[in-house]
């Protein structure tokens, strides 16, 4: 694999630990509030998942012939657009971004930025990244198996949220 790929691979690495900080440091800020945690039981999967999606890609990238890669620049250019709508979802909710299900009655849900439009325009990104990702690797099992898994996984996460803001009221 060319060297700018490695790049952008680990360009992606250090942003989800980047936004995993900031996930940590909005949790401690909405806890101090009042913010209560919901959801916990499933949380682990997520890491799993998310951790063994980076090991198959580079698993999976590791195996193939690097005389075989071809560059696909549609797919970059789709990526990049990602990353913009993954940080217009991030800089919408602010210190309520979180990586984790954290309620508090006492602030009003979110409704700017993308959230004006889609319920829950992160996970949409983010399940569209699973496929795009390794797709630009040319990585196709992980292209496959891990858009599937992020499915299974939001037929959790999905109705927890959900019921965790009916819960504190915070929904119409």
């Amino acid at each position: 694999m060319p060297l700018f790929m490695w790049i952008i691979l680990c360009f992606i690495i250090i942003q989800r630990l980047v936004e995993l900080n900031i996930a940590k440091r909005n949790e401690v800020w909405i806890k101090e509030r009042g913010g209560v945690e919901r959801g916990e039981e499933h949380y682990k999967w997520f890491i799993l998942v998310h951790s063994l999606f980076f090991l198959s890609l580079i698993v999976e990238v590791l195996l193939r012939h690097p005389a075989t890669f071809q560059f696909n620049i549609y797919l970059f250019v789709l990526f990049l657009l990602l990353q913009f709508v993954r940080f217009w979802c991030i800089s919408s909710l602010g210190k309520f971004w979180n990586t984790k299900i954290i309620i508090s009655p006492q602030f009003p849900l979110v409704r700017k930025g993308p959230y004006k439009y889609v319920k829950h325009p992160n996970y949409i990104v983010v399940g569209i990244e699973l496929l795009v990702i390794p797709l630009l690797f040319e990585a196709y099992i992980t292209a496959v198996l891990f858009p599937l898994l992020h499915i299974l996984l939001l037929t959790v996460r999905i109705p927890a949220e959900e019921n965790a803001l009916k819960d504190t009221k915070l929904t119409e």
